[in-house]
């Protein structure tokens, strides 16, 4: 009974989220493309001809936005589900974190990306500061990863929690790029203790 409660309020909160709305509106595959949208505006990141890394990318919103915006673009998405098709857009199916996806990512380069993102998280458990932890470490291992295959002056993005491991990152943000700032989108849920972490130009 409860968990029945629990799926109608968040069926009763969907419908009321105006990104929900917009996204079906847009076309889009979920609402989380207008906190990438919003990066954009704010950072003025993407650009034609960009060569893109998509970590973490099911429903594949993020990848849209970057085929339906940027020309003559190429972007590589990953992630444990399978991914409907994105224009210029080839699909690695598997677990980011292990070293034969790594690679398999490598085979496909045909230069350094130009912008490295992921809006991975663990499945929450609901325990807010083992789940920030978790995510937390599935960022930095996006960011280390970054660092091999990214080039000069590159962006990288990507979702963070708030909490016992936000400094750390931020400290291995500085660590290896040169500019680092944090971003909470308005189209963020205001509850959520989400935001991201935008960083650029390898040192």
């Amino acid at each position: 009974m409860k968990k029945n409660k629990i799926s109608k309020n968040w069926i009763n909160k969907q419908k009321r989220d105006i990104y929900v709305r917009q996204s079906k509106v847009d076309g889009y595959r979920a609402r989380s493309v207008y906190k990438l949208i919003e990066i954009d505006k704010k950072f003025k990141i993407f650009k034609n001809g960009m060569f893109i890394l998509d970590i973490g990318a099911s429903p594949g919103s993020w990848s849209q936005y970057v085929s339906k915006t940027i020309k003559n673009s190429k972007i590589i998405s990953i992630d444990l589900k399978d991914l409907l098709p994105i224009d210029n857009g080839i699909h690695i199916k598997g677990d980011f974190t292990e070293p034969d996806i790594q690679e398999k990512i490598k085979e496909n380069l045909t230069k350094e990306f130009d912008v490295v993102m992921s809006d991975m998280a663990v499945n929450t458990t609901g325990v807010k500061n083992l789940d920030s932890i978790q995510t937390g470490e599935l960022c930095k291992e996006a960011m280390i990863f970054s660092k091999k295959v990214i080039s000069s002056k590159g962006y990288f993005i990507s979702k963070i929690f708030m909490g016992s491991t936000f400094n750390e990152i931020v400290a291995l943000g500085k660590k290896i790029f040169k500019e680092v700032k944090v971003f909470k989108p308005l189209s963020s849920r205001k509850e959520s203790k989400e935001s991201f972490i935008v960083c650029k130009k390898i040192r």
